[in-house]
């Protein structure tokens, strides 16, 4: 799904392999850039229904309930946009100055689309992307697995996406450290989790040149381009890995005033850092930090995962 994994288990390592290969199995069914995914057959069946397994149809349904939640600010029909802005490849085989499509236009949301058990029907002019709830999902789904075979604990991390369960090994707790994506190397928090997720959605990351002008993967559904706003990160800590990932992008495509809102109306923690570098907390946020720069006079030492 385009990002770097890192799995860490607890009492079982010859778990680790079996984990790998799960990762590999559901990068094969989710990704928008292997011609022979589901997701890719997916999409190139407007109109009719096509059977998906079990967990890409599970997805399909939790991306569909995640655009109902947040009021169509997370948005798993923005493919056409992407493809629009010139992420039409994997970000690594960008060019410089990316290939652009059709004028951008608003998503059309996710009305149309019909789910029966694990058949799912996208109506015409609808294609997914599953890119970012996919990499929480396969976290979550992973984690449990691990614990399910006999691991005394796990932290799986893809591309940002965190869940942790279980022991820790040799601690109380997992600690996860939010970076400070304004200054890469640095960390902004380290929060620690006995169970549950963080995720962080930035549009600091994975910019290209389109025309010009650098845009970045994070689309505004009412506009159909790039996200614009006075927010450049939200971090979130929540029970699962997809739904943190799903309120983060959420709250910041929404920006600061609305984004904090929608967060502490679900109950989770958050933290919003606008364009100025100040950090703005939503919810029970301190609950789990345990770190931060200001309470130790300096800058953090190298990243705790």
């Amino acid at each position: 799904m385009g990002s770097t994994g890192h799995l860490l288990v607890a009492g079982a390592p010859e778990l680790l392999a079996r984990a790998r290969s799960r990762l590999q199995e559901l990068e094969s069914r989710w990704s928008r850039f292997r011609a022979d995914s589901e997701l890719c057959r997916l999409n190139a069946s407007p109109g009719r229904w096509v059977r998906l397994s079990p967990p890409t149809a599970a997805l399909v349904r939790q991306a569909v309930r995640a655009w109902e939640t947040t009021g169509g600010l997370f948005d798993p029909t923005v493919l056409p946009a992407l493809e629009s802005a010139g992420y039409a490849r994997s970000f690594e085989e960008l060019p410089h100055d990316g290939l652009t499509g059709p004028a951008p236009a608003p998503t059309p949301g996710c009305p149309g689309i019909e789910i029966r058990g694990d058949q799912v029907r996208l109506p015409p002019g609808v294609r997914l992307d599953l890119g970012g709830i996919g990499k929480g999902y396969a976290a979550d789904l992973v984690a449990q697995e691990l614990m399910a075979a006999g691991a005394e604990g796990a932290c799986v991390n893809l591309g940002g996406d965190v869940r942790a369960v279980g022991s820790a090994p040799g601690a109380e707790s997992w600690v996860v450290a939010v970076e400070d994506e304004g200054r890469p190397g640095t960390d902004l928090a380290w929060l620690a989790l006995g169970e549950g997720a963080v995720a962080t959605s930035t549009r600091l990351r994975r910019r290209w040149q389109r025309q010009g002008r650098e845009v970045h993967h994070l689309i505004d559904p009412g506009s159909g381009e790039p996200a614009t706003g006075d927010v450049d990160s939200v971090t979130v800590v929540a029970g699962e890995a997809h739904w943190a990932e799903v309120l983060a992008k959420a709250a910041l495509i929404a920006g600061l005033p609305a984004g904090t809102a929608l967060l502490q109306s679900h109950g989770v923690a958050g933290l919003l850092v606008t364009e100025d570098g100040t950090a703005h907390r939503a919810g029970p946020w301190e609950r789990f930090v345990t770190w931060t720069p200001n309470n130790c006079g300096g800058t953090s030492p190298a990243s705790a995962g």
